[in-house]
C-alpha cells in the first residue's frame, strides 16, 4: 500500500481551490483506493493480511489466472475495495481525518506500473 495523499494534496494546492471535491480515480481492475489509518503501519499490515486470507492466491476455484495466480484474487480484492474516491476540500486542504490518508493498494504481488486520475472541483 502506497500513501497517495501527499500527491493529491499537492494538486488541491496547485488548484488554488478552497472550498469544493477532490475525485480520485484508478485506471485498473486489480487495484484499488483506501482512505485508512496512516500513523500505526500495522494497519496496513493487517488489511493486506486480511485480504490475503479472504481471497487467497492460487485458490483453484478461480478460472481467470491469464496472468499468473494472483489474477483473479486481485480483481476480487479490487471489487471489494474502491476504485474511486471523494474527498472534501475545506480551506484549500484535504478535509481528511486526523488518522486518515489516501492509499493505492496494489493487489497484485509484483509491482504495476498504476494510473490515477484526479480531478479537483470548487471555488
Amino acid at each position: 500500500m502506497t500513501n497517495i495523499t501527499p500527491d493529491l494534496q499537492s494538486m488541491v494546492t496547485a488548484s488554488e481551490i478552497q472550498t469544493g471535491l477532490c475525485h480520485v480515480f484508478i485506471h485498473h481492475t486489480s487495484a484499488a483506493l483506501i482512505i485508512t489509518e496512516n500513523a500505526d503501519p500495522d494497519v496496513l499490515f493487517d488489511l493486506e493480511n486480511y485480504l490475503a486470507r479472504l481471497v487467497p492466491d492460487g485458490d483453484p476455484r478461480y478460472q481467470h489466472d491469464a496472468e499468473g495466480s494472483d489474477d483473479m484474487a486481485a480483481h476480487i480484492r479490487s471489487v471489494l475495495t474502491q476504485t474511486e474516491l471523494s474527498i472534501p476540500i475545506t480551506h484549500g486542504r484535504l478535509a481528511l481525518g486526523t488518522w486518515q490518508a489516501v492509499f493505492l493498494c496494489e493487489h497484485r504481488t509484483q509491482a504495476h506500473t498504476r494510473h490515477v486520475t484526479q480531478t479537483v472541483q470548487g471555488d
